[in-house]
């Protein structure tokens, strides 16, 4: 997107140091990556850094609304409701598209949010990974609000630890050696010194949850949540014999699961920002626009891009039987805005916000990025492509607030 920058890093890259950078991420992480990363990362101008930073600041306003609750009460279906649910998520994500703005320059456009953490710690390895094989300018971070690794790494163990100890933590999936995101897993264990830990092993007595450390009973006090509750109530009968989520547990959830229900595509009809596309509940949309190849269609609860309808027509909209739980969303043109030796790629920036118990407001930072050649972002969709899949940005100038 720097034009000097990314001529200087083609012209740089060779395939040998790329081969260094995997067997590095390999050897920090204990694991090798089971989705693709990109050859590159993403080299961020200020101009677009400020915009990004303007688009999650306006969206976080809309999150501090007092009525935010009320008008997002609808957001988690009552099967998937877990007791409890405090006051705010501890992570928040903002996943945007760069595109092209009227005036021809570079600006996002929303394109998902989450109350839920990302891969936290294998990003700022990957980060790290970057710029000790290939050359990233001093003037560059990844980081925002003056962190660097050891600030970051920090603010993580005072969020998912806090007052307890290591042990008493757990990082909590379903079958997490079958995850492709368990390298980030791998990397919050070595990190933090939190087990993860698999749904099925947990052990219920009462209202409190115990594992098994080096086979001794080991009281859970604080949940790390990697689970995505639609995804455990679809397979709940193939993974075996397992606690029950939904019920009062004496337990921390960091963060709560019903956030990433509240902090989802069902917000966006309700933020109003240029850029944020213009969206509608199906069920409240007024008239079924002529120019539906302008949108795209979304189910509410899914994830990972899983039944998003890019060419939308009107039949289409007609078999949809539960339009309460689908968007109608202006379809966002992506700029192909990374310039690759095997031809130019669209990218997604996504903006990681911390939101530390008792702060006024969650704080930016860190970032995540996709790089793709093809209609779908996310690297399920480009393993045939090379300079694309997973990737991180690095923001021009050390002012990154």
């Amino acid at each position: 997107m720097i034009p000097a920058v990314r001529k200087a890093y083609n012209q740089q890259f060779t395939p040998a140091q790329y081969q260094a950078f995997l067997a590095g991420i390999a050897a920090d992480t204990g694991v090798a990556p089971a989705f693709r990363v990109a050859e590159t990362p993403v080299f961020v101008p200020a101009a677009l850094r400020n915009k990004l930073v303007q688009a999650c600041e306006e969206i976080v306003d809309v999150l501090l609304r007092p009525d935010f609750k009320t008008i997002t009460r609808d957001a988690i279906p009552p099967s998937l409701k877990v007791p409890n649910e405090n006051e705010h998520p501890h992570f928040i994500v903002i996943d945007f598209a760069v595109c092209k703005a009227a005036d021809g320059s570079l600006a996002p456009q929303l394109i998902e949010l989450q109350g839920f953490p990302t891969m936290m710690a294998f990003q700022e390895v990957m980060a790290r990974r970057f710029k000790t094989h290939f050359n990233i300018p001093d003037t560059f971070s990844n980081f925002f609000n003056g962190l660097d690794e050891a600030a970051y790494y920090q603010l993580l163990r005072e969020m998912i630890i806090g007052p307890y100890a290591p042990e008493e933590v757990i990082l909590l999936e379903v079958k997490p050696e079958e995850q492709k995101t368990r390298i980030d897993f791998y990397s919050t264990g070595k990190n933090l010194d939190i087990p993860t830990i698999c749904l099925t092993a947990l052990i219920q007595e009462g209202k409190q949850l115990f594992y098994l450390k080096d086979g001794i009973k080991t009281r859970v006090r604080r949940i790390y949540n990697r689970i995505i509750f639609d995804d455990l109530q679809r397979q709940a009968d193939s993974i075996g014999a397992h606690v029950n989520l939904f019920q009062e547990l004496d337990v921390e959830w960091i963060t709560h699961p019903n956030w990433f229900y509240r902090i989802s595509k069902y917000i966006m009809p309700f933020i109003h920002s240029e850029y944020v596309p213009k969206s509608w509940f199906l069920h409240e949309l007024p008239v079924v626009p002529a120019d539906l190849e302008n949108y795209v269609l979304k189910p509410l609860f899914s994830f990972a891009g899983q039944g998003v309808l890019i060419d939308v027509t009107a039949e289409d909209i007609d078999r949809i039987k539960d339009p309460e739980n689908w968007i109608l969303q202006h379809k966002v043109k992506y700029a192909p805005a990374i310039e690759t030796p095997t031809g130019p790629a669209i990218c997604e920036i996504r903006m990681i916000y911390i939101w530390q118990d008792g702060a006024a407001r969650p704080m930016l930072v860190h970032n995540l990025a996709r790089i793709s050649k093809g209609k779908m972002i996310g690297v399920g969709f480009n393993s045939k492509d090379t300079w694309v899949g997973g990737s991180c940005c690095f923001f021009e100038s050390g002012d990154t607030k």
